[in-house]
């Protein structure tokens, strides 16, 4: 089972919800996982009895390659860090943000209309567009002079799933060409974090951005080391949790665009009529109602986060299932967004489903695309409306189209990436 964990993960989680159905226990080498794959199952897990349940296996392994950052981090210090960054992703300042991720989008529209060649990678294009974003929101930076940013973040997954299949086994120093890519991209990271903490410590002000808030929350440590430690943990994380999620969101949104011309059109149809030949506001992103349920709808096949993994810190007992102390416990979005109980004809792509007059009922925990209880993902907001600009942009002024016969395969990450890239053929309507 490890051999098939690190070969085919979401293999792996679909064989076991097909064969199992809503609850199993998997071997994976010395361990035994406990997979959940109910509403009810994920609610008591990840919001009832949240506090019963530390990150597992997974990000614990990822530690190793992120250090103590929002995303590994645990009790006091996780509190301590969700609440320096909260009030930078507050509705009225997600609203302030606005212009800036409109005018990044139509930067990127114009980007791929000058570009010499009408094929470009999607992936390496969202990715780009969503660290520009990042950059203006939340550190109020430009991080495009930072060119190798995406590749170094791709080196840093690729260990921490490294670290997961091998159950962290193989020590860091031990020259394998994935260990080698990732140590450089580490460093590589750290200057660019150490380059921005000394940028903004030159300048006497007092923004509101999460990057100021950062670096004041490591000054009052009474260990500077630790403190400097912490910053550069958190800003790593930040920076890799602040794009990937969204551009692995708009990738895998455009791909399925492309399948349904019908989704392409109506979609072309809604931004021509409530942008007009203008940039989104705030207040249109209400009026963009299908292309909310378009992201919606590419999240609930491909959701960005497409696996929770969790650690027992006590026996529990989860849907009349016993869970003992230590236990390492799955849930799974990526399963859970197609259980047949729940979701019609689960593998089709069908925005209605989430259309917002729709009375259909269906349980809150049968959809967590951005993880649920305390643990929810602080940036929601700002991913929805980055990927709503951006989606209803492009399909206002141009089309994008798959290459025929290259094959299109997940890559279950940190995030959920298209393995090798996405190729498109960009045209201007």
């Amino acid at each position: 089972m490890l051999v098939v964990m690190n070969r085919d993960r979401l293999g792996m989680m679909t064989s076991a919800a097909d064969r199992y159905g809503d609850a199993a226990r998997l071997p994976v080498g010395p361990k035994e996982l406990y997979f959940f794959n109910h509403p009810q199952h994920a609610k008591h897990v990840l919001a009832d009895n949240a506090a019963n349940y530390h990150k597992g296996i997974g990000l614990v392994h990822a530690r190793r390659a992120l250090g103590d950052g929002l995303l590994t981090s645990e009790g006091e210090l996780w509190r301590k860090q969700r609440k320096v960054i909260q009030p930078a992703f507050q509705s009225r300042r997600i609203a302030d943000q606005a212009g800036a991720v409109a005018e990044e989008a139509v930067a990127l529209v114009d980007r791929l209309r000058a570009r010499r060649t009408t094929v470009v990678d999607v992936p390496e294009e969202m990715t780009a567009l969503t660290l520009g974003v990042l950059g203006r929101t939340l550190l109020d930076t430009e991080l495009g002079r930072f060119p190798a940013l995406g590749d170094d973040f791709a080196a840093v997954q690729d260990q921490a799933m490294f670290e997961l299949a091998s159950l962290s086994a193989v020590p860091t120093w031990v020259p394998l060409p994935r260990q080698v890519r990732f140590r450089r991209a580490r460093r590589q990271l750290q200057r660019v974090v150490d380059r921005l903490v000394a940028e903004r410590g030159a300048v006497d002000d007092d923004r509101p951005d999460v990057l100021s808030r950062l670096i004041t929350s490591a000054g009052a440590e009474s260990d500077p080391g630790v403190g400097r430690q912490r910053l550069r943990d958190e800003l790593v994380t930040l920076l890799l949790a602040g794009h990937e999620t969204t551009a692995s969101t708009l990738s895998w949104s455009l791909y399925l665009i492309d399948r349904h011309p019908e989704v392409r059109e109506r979609l072309h149809e809604e931004a021509s009529r409530v942008l007009g030949g203008g940039l989104p506001t705030f207040e249109d992103l209400g009026r963009l109602r299908y292309a909310t349920m378009v992201v919606q709808e590419a999240m609930r096949l491909f959701p960005p986060v497409w696996l929770l993994p969790r650690k027992a810190l006590a026996a529990d007992e989860v849907g009349g299932y016993r869970v003992p102390a230590g236990a390492d416990v799955l849930v799974c979005p990526y399963t859970l967004h197609r259980h047949r109980d729940f979701w019609p004809d689960p593998h089709r792509f069908d925005p209605q489903r989430f259309d917002p007059d729709d009375r259909t009922e269906r349980p809150r925990y049968a959809y967590i695309p951005f993880g649920a209880g305390p643990r929810f993902c602080v940036g929601n907001h700002l991913g929805m409306l980055e990927a709503v600009f951006v989606l209803s942009l492009l399909a206002r002024d141009l089309v994008l189209t798959c290459l025929p016969g290259r094959p299109v395969v997940p890559e279950p990450m940190l995030s959920l990436r298209v393995r090798g890239g996405l190729p498109m053929r960009v045209a201007s309507r």
